[in-house]
């Protein structure tokens, strides 16, 4: 599972100019599926998102994780993140899941999250989503759980 994880002050996101969820300070999870995952890549994952000290204490240190501040996460998934540009100036994408296994995997991702204590906003899996954000640093990580040792 691959994510780009953004630091925000607030985040929506929007199916045919319906919000589907929005969030303050916190999250935005962009969160693309490969193959070869399964349950075990989105547990991982949610968990490692959740500690992640990027979160401002009191001197001014990232510190603190998205469940120290009580923030909230703005779940989305996002095939585009396994996009191949190595030749051409057409993205391919068949490093990406199939929909059935990577719908599966993001409502697995949520359940995770939730089980760790956030209960993520959610975009519309396979919709065409406008994402409305402040990203706060601004502070982007990408997370792989392929580039992880076991």
């Amino acid at each position: 599972m691959r994510a780009v994880v953004q630091r925000v002050t607030r985040a929506t996101c929007s199916v045919e100019g319906q919000q589907t969820g929005a969030v303050g300070a916190g999250l935005l999870v962009l969160l693309g599926v490969a193959p070869a995952d399964g349950p075990a890549e989105a547990e991982r994952l949610a968990d490692k998102i959740v500690k992640l000290r990027i979160f401002s204490d009191e001197a001014g240190k990232m510190n603190r994780s998205v469940l120290d501040i009580g923030g909230g996460i703005l779940s989305v998934s996002q095939f585009t993140l396994f996009a191949d540009t190595r030749s051409g100036n057409r993205p391919g994408f068949s490093g990406a899941a199939r929909p059935e296994q990577a719908q599966a995997l993001y409502a697995a991702f949520n359940a995770a999250l939730s089980a760790r204590g956030v209960e993520p906003a959610q975009g519309i899996f396979g919709a065409h989503m406008v994402l409305d954000f402040v990203n706060d640093g601004p502070i982007t990580l990408i997370l792989d759980t392929a580039e992880w040792s076991a």
